[in-house]
């Protein structure tokens, strides 16, 4: 078992529209195959994670009409890679440990306002299938998606 106080707690987010794909947003001034992500970011000292779930949701993408669909238990975990220790995105860092939140969009897509907070993250957003998100996300990465897809698998299909 890893030294857990390493890791920066941290929440992510899955939303599904109606048709059972997810959001999936591009990190605003990266290019690259690998650009595309969830929405996700730190926990303040004594936030709710709940409430860290949806505050983060609604800066970086301008969301608030969801719907709680599942979390995560427990923490999922991944490392920085050594390129990445040390700089201002490590933040000092290891790496994180997440919880991750399932809802459901139940707006509109003119909702998505991706300016809604002062510190920009994605510079463009889509709706992509989960099996696309794993695929998408920066190797490093992938294994969290991986599971997150496995664990939320079941939100991925229509809803009426």
């Amino acid at each position: 078992m890893p030294d857990m106080s390493v890791y920066r707690p941290n929440v992510g987010i899955v939303v599904f529209d109606r048709l059972g794909r997810v959001w999936l947003g591009r990190r605003a001034g990266e290019e690259g195959p690998y650009s595309w992500q969830f929405p996700q970011g730190g926990v303040d000292d004594g936030e709710d994670f709940d409430a860290a779930a949806l505050r983060e949701l609604h800066e970086e993408t301008g969301i608030s009409s969801v719907m709680f669909l599942a979390r995560t238990p427990g923490w999922i975990v991944y490392d920085f890679p050594p390129e990445l220790l040390g700089t201002p995105k490590a933040k000092g860092w290891n790496g994180q440990k997440q919880v991750w939140y399932a809802y459901r969009f139940i707006g509109e897509d003119r909702e998505i306002d991706l300016a809604a907070h002062d510190e920009i993250e994605f510079d463009a957003w889509r709706w992509a299938t989960i099996a696309e998100a794993v695929e998408a996300i920066v190797p490093f990465k992938r294994h969290v998606y991986a599971t997150v897809a496995e664990a939320f698998t079941a939100f991925a299909k229509p809803v009426d």
